[in-house]
């Protein structure tokens, strides 16, 4: 009777399956989506110039499950992605946009340029300004990305 206890408890692994997982539960290294998602996040609070501490406090969590939460290493529940959506101000699905069910077409270096600190300060001061004035820089700003300067 033993003997039948270990044999079923026993894992025999399926013909054809996949012998070594890259990411996932277990393997320590964060899945790619997860990472992106928390990316997002980090990047919609530093464009909101939201400290750690303050988004943290307000959902009720200590800063450092935050910090684990932006780097993907803690995955982020549904209502959890729906609780930061709300603090920072957007829809739950912007966190979605552009990733795919085939997640190995995600390409972090497309997001690169949304994480720049440069570029966080500028959006933040442009939403800052009245709506007349952000139309009227816009298009000063295009005028200027129209004839870039010449060597």
């Amino acid at each position: 009777m033993a003997a039948t206890a270990n044999r079923s408890t026993k894992r025999i692994p399926r013909r054809g399956a996949k012998k070594s997982v890259r990411y996932g539960r277990g393997t320590g290294v964060p899945h790619p989506v997860d990472v992106e998602i928390g990316a997002r996040i980090r990047a919609r609070r530093l464009m909101l110039g939201m400290p750690q501490t303050d988004l943290a406090a307000r959902l009720g969590i200590a800063f450092q499950q935050l910090q684990k939460y932006e780097g993907g290493v803690y995955r982020v529940s549904a209502s959890r992605l729906t609780e930061i959506a709300a603090t920072l101000e957007m829809p739950p699905g912007e966190f979605f946009r552009g990733i795919v069910a085939d997640y190995t077409a995600l390409v972090p270096e497309d997001h690169e340029i949304w994480r720049d600190p440069q570029t966080q300060e500028m959006i933040r001061h442009f939403y800052a300004m009245d709506e007349g004035l952000r139309e009227r820089f816009l298009d000063l700003v295009k005028a200027i990305a129209a004839h870039p300067p010449k060597p």
